[in-house]
This record gives structure tokens, sequence and C-alpha cells, in this order.
């Protein structure tokens, strides 16, 4: 069978691509540093169906170790989880199973010739003795959840009312949410532009644009000009809490950046909230980021949009090697995270993060705010936030900083969020977008200095 994102591509082809990428996931790498060593052509479909595999990987596994429990060499094993993940019941493969089992084999030959009998058996044996299976897994709580243990225990000591939902949330494909340049024009507008190109849309608020059934950028009109940009609805709320502009629930705040005021955009890569800032006002933005090709994004999305920054490459966490002195109106610090709310656009992050990597992120993100502070003058306001749901990078830090800092306080008017999740009903959340399109798990928190 043929991919439905290039014809000309056989089947077999994608699933040795896709097996590349889980192989180098279960490694520790990245799902993007592994996708990028894949051929342009196969890009598409190998990313659609690794995406598939890492959502079920935790069952595919589990199937595994029941039916082979040695494991075969790695790039076999490799095949047999994406094979396996796409034969799963209930997870939508794209492909009728015996064609899949067909092309999985053909795989296994270009792949690992001895072991392309092996993938056979198991996979036959699998489709049929896979409902007994199933059933069998599920009492492993990894199967059952599609993510480490430790990750579903952290949930449920966060969220307990929450945590199941939560994981299923993270299996499901999110919605396309773009941003309008409110230079430019308005959702509404834009919502009548895209209807014009087939592309059916809603508009929410002044500049949230939700697609239907997401599309390649270059589908959308207008997107190399600047006008309009991909920006999931929670991370949207980021730059008109700390401008100052009317909250989401439309009531108008009680302080705002002055035109030309003094702002830090920390850790700014790849420069989404630094282009929405300047998208809303007339500002002196300082984009930041330590790693410099990183910084190039930044450069990038400006450049598109036709918007100035001055950029530098620098550790936000020692403003000796690069503050000049003069205080700034407002800080924005998107710390770095363990991106545990946005796993369902970046599936691979749960089976590369450790359960002891959210202490160092949280350890990290405490010397960012004490660093950053006293580059804040008095009376300007800093907005914290991660696009993380444990409480450790969001409600905690706040917390922990707040009783370390006699000069820094809650700002209650506009309300921010505070933790958002991937679910729809943080409608009723103070300060969370007004539409049920579930927006990433984030959290911002608005302080201002005394």
């Amino acid at each position: 069978m043929k991919s439905s994102s290039n014809p000309s591509l056989p089947l077999a082809r994608l699933l040795a691509h896709t097996a590349d990428a889980v192989q180098a996931v279960r490694a520790g790498q990245s799902l993007n540093d592994a996708l990028a060593r894949c051929p342009s052509e196969a890009r598409p479909g190998t990313q659609a169906l690794s995406f598939h595999a890492l959502r079920w990987l935790g069952s595919a596994h589990a199937a595994r170790e029941r039916l082979a429990p040695k494991a075969p060499p790695p790039p076999v094993d490799a095949l047999l989880l994406t094979a396996i993940s796409l034969l799963w019941p209930g997870a939508e493969a794209p492909y009728p199973a015996h064609t899949l089992v067909d092309q999985a084999v053909t795989a296994a030959r270009q792949r690992h010739k001895a072991g392309a009998s092996f993938v056979n058996a198991v996979l036959r044996r699998f489709l049929r003795e896979r409902d007994a299976i199933v059933a069998a897994v599920q009492h492993d709580p990894v199967a059952a959840h599609n993510h480490p243990a430790w990750w579903s225990e952290r949930l449920r000591a966060d969220w307990p009312d929450d945590w199941q939902a939560l994981l299923a949330a993270d299996n499901l494909r999110p919605p396309m949410t773009l941003r309008v340049n409110a230079r430019r024009s308005t959702a509404a507008a834009y919502v009548q532009r895209l209807a014009g190109h087939g592309i059916a849309a809603q508009a929410f608020g002044a500049q949230t644009v939700v697609l239907a059934v997401p599309c390649p950028v270059t589908r959308l009109p207008g997107f190399t000009e600047g006008d309009v940009s991909v920006q999931d609805a929670a991370a949207q709320l980021a730059a008109p809490l700390l401008i100052g502009e009317a909250s989401p629930a439309g009531a108008q705040a009680d302080w705002r950046l002055p035109p030309g005021a003094h702002v830090l955009d920390a850790c700014a890569a790849p420069g989404g909230k630094t282009a929405h800032l300047l998208e809303l006002a007339e500002l002196d933005v300082l984009a930041l980021d330590s790693d410099p090709e990183r910084l190039k994004r930044v450069g990038e999305t400006l450049q598109r949009l036709s918007l100035h920054a001055r950029t530098v490459a620098a550790d936000a966490a020692r403003p000796d090697t690069w503050w000049d002195g003069r205080p700034f109106d407002a800080i924005l610090l998107d710390a770095p995270c363990s991106a545990s709310g946005i796993v369902r656009r970046h599936p691979d992050v749960r089976w590369l993060r450790r359960s002891t990597d959210i202490a160092a992120l949280a350890k990290t993100q405490a010397r960012l705010l004490d660093a950053l502070w006293p580059t804040l003058k008095p009376g300007g306001r800093l907005l914290y936030c991660t696009c993380s749901v444990f409480k450790a990078e969001g409600q905690a830090q706040i917390d922990a900083f707040l009783q370390r800092q006699a000069q820094a306080g809650l700002v209650r008017h506009p309300p921010a969020p505070g933790h958002l999740l991937p679910l729809p009903d943080n409608g009723t959340m103070a300060g969370a977008p007004p539409f049920g399109a579930s927006p990433d798990g984030f959290f911002l928190c608005l302080l201002q200095k005394t």
C-alpha cells in the first residue's frame, strides 16, 4: 500500500524509516533529530507513522515482550514495535492488517534479512491472539496508559481528578491553531479568507483561528508574507497578559505597557511569543536565547513577519554577561521545562524524560527567576510560563519564589490562568481560552515588583 502523503513511496520504505526513528528515540535521541536524517520525500509519512508508533509504544512493547520475551536486535525490535502499534485495536491504524504484516516483512528483509521470518511469525501470532494479548497487558500501567510509570504517578499526585483524562489526551491529535497578525487582519476576516481556499476554520476572539483539519503551512494564504503564524491558544495568552491587553474574558486590564517599553523575552526561541508581543505593541524587545542555532529561528520568524527585535545569544541566568544595567519594564520568562503539556505534539518526550529531570528542571527555572528578577524595574511585571502540567514546574515553583522574594507579588488583574490542562473544560478557568478546542498544557503566572 502507498503512503497517502506521497503515493510514490511504498509502505515498506516508510515503515523502515519509522523504525529508524523509533529506534533512535529508544536510544535517547529526539524525534526531531531522527526525522531530520530521513529523506525529505519520506519525512511527512514517516513523521505521521512515528507519532502513531510513539503514542502506542507502551502497549506495543508489552505485547512484544509477551510474544517474544527475549528482545531481538534493536533494528528488528523497533520494526516490530512500529508494526504492533499500527495493528493495535482502537489505534485507528491507517492500513489493513494483512498489508501491514506483508510490508513489515518486506521492510525486515531490507533492514535485517535474518529477522524477516521472525517478524512475520510474531506479527501473525499477534493477529491470531490479539484480543487475549491486549486484555493481558492492560494490567501493566505502562501498557495501559502508554506513559512511563513515574509520569503517570506524578500526574495522579498533581491532578487526582484528571490524571487519567490527561494521559488519554496525550494520545489524541492536537488542534492546529493559528494566530492572525494583529497588524494585518482579524481572526474573522482570515477565516473568510481560508474559506475561499477551501479550508474550514473557526475564529475565537480577535486573533485566534482553529482549523477543522490540520494542513501544511504552505497551504495557508499569506503565511509566507507574515499574515498568520502557527501558535497554540495557550501560548497566545502570554503576550496580551504581559502587555496588559484585554483579558480572555474581555475585561480591560488596569495596567498596560507604554509604547517603547523595554521588554526582555528570555529563552525566546523559536520566537512565537517575541513576534506576538511586537504584533500587539510598539516595544523595545531584547530576545535572548542560550542556543545560537535556535536563536536564528527567532530572526527568521521576525523577518517573515516584518518585525524587529534585538537578538542576543546568551544564558539568561547570567545577566552579568549580557545585561547593560538598564532595567526592563517587563520580562517574559518562558522557562525550559519538561514539555509535559505538549506531549500530544511531541510524543517522544514522555519516553525521553526521566523522573529525575523534573527536579533538575525546577532548579533551572528557580535559577532563572532569581537571576532575572533584579533586572526588572520597580513596578515592572514578569510573566513566568512553562508548557508543563507538572505542578513542580508551575504553581509550586511560584510559591517557592514568592517565599524567597519579598518584593514579588501576584498580579490579580488581569487574571493569569495558572495551570491550563490539555482538556476541553479549561473554559471554566479564569483566563482560559474562551473555546472548547483544548489548548496545550501550560502554566502562566504574572508577577509584579513592588
